[in-house]
């Protein structure tokens, strides 16, 4: 045991030193970064700290042998036991948001006591099970992706290491004239809106470019970093998507992944379509009580309001892709004609067809689709 523990700490630090020297899906400095982050850099995410304390995280995880120390069944609950603390502590942060958003409260504190309790007691449940549940689920897409032949001597390499946590923001840039990303920074997770809006604006105008701050799932460094939630299939797909990230590092794709916007967008589908087929063979494999509920983690939306209806004349249902696929192709061709202004406005105008039919998008412009439109493993939507 104590051999195998040596083993994996050799093998883990020569893949990390690796890892953290070649390019992957996290954030580059380029002279377009360098101008961005004049105005973000007393917030930015701090990756260098992240990745070590994620990687002594991993190593603790491995002396003590988890998940093979218990049984497949066992396994299992320790995830579902997970999931139950993590929505456990969701739900009580929401209700102690709402209450101190209430302008009928006067005392918050007093109010908020016994849920401030809770919250500590869900905390400590959560942070207890994660290692174990980490170690399940990592062990589990190891040898998915064994058995669908994406290893080296029925090995993952890199092995497949994932860590929970707040995951950064994204400032998304990109310029007026045409649709392309010209730089990414990871800022704080803990900004408010009217800060994401202040920056966003701030960059904007000094730069002549577009912005927006969006959120991102997963970063692909070493152990790669997944967002917290109940939602196990979404936590597979984004555990083998960033695993897929590290895998092309390795190879001619990840390392050329700045090189053109083109080979960014090969990367980045590649990574779906590879998440999504392995999260998936997980979930049949292991969770396959789980197989009757898909909900669609890809849009956020709202009931839009009720319109009566006859019965005889009701519109198509609304197809959220093709819509976005003609906007993006209507700005591609106003922003390649030289007509910016147009462009803008139109993209405006669409943002609120969008809101009108359900669907919740603070801005649509040119950096929304740079960021978007680099996922193109489903026909239409932002890929264009």
């Amino acid at each position: 045991m104590f051999l195998r523990f040596l083993r994996f700490l050799d093998f883990f630090a020569v893949v990390l030193v690796v890892l953290l020297g070649v390019k992957s899906d996290a954030p580059r400095l380029n002279s377009d970064n360098d101008r961005t982050r004049t105005f973000t850099r007393q917030i930015e995410f701090d990756y260098p700290n992240w990745v070590w304390t994620a990687a002594w995280i991993k190593i603790e995880q491995g002396s003590i042998g988890a998940p093979y120390a218990f049984t497949r069944e066992t396994n299992k609950e320790i995830v579902f036991e997970y999931l139950r603390a993590t929505l456990n502590v969701m739900n009580v942060e929401n209700r102690i948001e709402q209450i101190y958003a209430d302008p009928a409260v006067t005392n918050k504190e007093s109010a908020t006591e016994f849920l401030r309790q809770q919250l500590n007691e869900f905390t400590a449940r959560q942070t207890e099970l994660a290692p174990f549940a980490e170690s399940v689920l990592q062990s589990q897409l190891s040898e998915a992706l064994a058995e669908l032949g994406l290893t080296a001597a029925g090995q993952p390499i890199p092995q497949v290491l994932y860590h929970t946590s707040p995951t950064p923001r994204a400032l998304v840039v990109s310029p007026r004239d045409r649709i392309v990303q010209i730089a990414n920074i990871s800022i704080l997770p803990t900004l408010t809106l009217d800060e994401e809006i202040k920056l966003e604006n701030e960059v904007a105008q000094s730069l002549d470019v577009s912005t927006l701050v969006v959120g991102i799932g997963g970063v692909g460094v070493y152990p790669t970093m997944v967002m917290e939630t109940t939602d196990l299939r979404w936590m597979l797909d984004t555990i083998a998507h960033e695993w897929t990230h590290n895998y092309l590092n390795l190879r001619p794709l990840g390392l050329n992944y700045s090189t053109t916007p083109e080979l960014r967008t090969m990367n980045e589908t590649t990574a779906n379509i590879s998440g999504n087929e392995v999260g998936m063979y997980v979930i049949k494999k292991y969770y396959p009580e789980m197989l009757g509920s898909s909900p669609n983690r890809g849009l956020i939306s709202f009931d839009p309001p009720f319109l009566p209806s006859n019965g005889l004349d009701d519109p198509p249902p609304f197809d959220f892709r093709a819509e976005m696929h003609e906007t993006r192709v209507t700005a591609d061709e106003l922003l390649a004609a030289g007509k910016i202004d147009e462009a803008e406005a139109y993209m405006e105008q669409r943002r609120q067809f969008f809101w009108q039919n359900g669907y919740l998008l603070r801005k649509l412009n040119q950096a929304y689709f740079a960021f978007h439109g680099a996922y193109a493993d489903v026909p239409g939507g932002a890929a264009g």
